[in-house]
């Protein structure tokens, strides 16, 4: 089901969103799990990210309002999403996505969230994930529609990805979780730079 229905929306963002994925080489190898941090402005980038990821499958976090009924909860878990519980977020929250990692998949984030209440948490989140996992982030950042007006106007979308973020500095000294949510949250504002820079190159 995630194949199907992220390459039927590869095609249709593509149709619709002139998609361009820029630093793709930069994902790491095949077989390692790790956590890609993409900017977050509405749903639109959830889809992006998945297609720009294409053929490798990501695992998202999802608040847990969309499992409610039993029809959109199917769904969601076909495509690779977890419920979180976003107001009160248990063991669970990192739980799940460190064993997804371990287990050498791939689980998405969005640190800023579409709330400014969110963004510390989520951003540490992030974080804290890859240290318990003992694995990379990987940071990226969408530019494009909001919504599905946006979309069908033919506005560009793209998303670029930076270089991975390690857990531990080249001595082999472990990174405190708030000073690699601070270099996490740098990264991906300069990489939101480096899109307005593309576009306006393109002008």
């Amino acid at each position: 089901m995630y194949t199907f229905t992220a390459n039927f929306a590869n095609v249709v963002l593509r149709l619709f969103g002139r998609t361009k994925v820029i630093n793709k080489d930069k994902l790491p190898k095949e077989g390692q799990g790790y956590v890609v941090a993409c900017s977050h402005i509405g749903w639109i980038d959830v889809v992006a990210l998945g297609t720009a990821m294409l053929p490798k499958h990501i695992h998202f976090m999802a608040k847990k309002e969309l499992f409610d009924t039993p029809k959109t909860a199917k769904f969601f878990n076909s495509i690779n999403a977890f419920p979180v519980d976003r107001a009160n977020p248990g063991p669970s929250s990192i739980k799940t996505p460190v064993k997804l990692i371990k287990d050498g998949k791939i689980v998405g984030i969005f640190p800023s969230g579409t709330r400014t209440s969110e963004d510390v948490p989520l951003k540490r989140g992030a974080a804290t994930i890859a240290n318990l996992a003992k694995c990379p982030i990987v940071p990226a950042a969408f530019s494009g529609p909001t919504d599905l007006k946006g979309l069908l106007s033919g506005k560009k979308i793209t998303v670029i990805f930076g270089d991975p973020i390690y857990l531990k500095t080249s001595d082999g000294t472990k990174k405190d979780v708030v000073d690699v949510t601070k270099e996490l949250s740098d990264v991906m504002a300069n990489l939101q730079e480096e899109i307005k820079l593309d576009k306006g190159s393109k002008k």
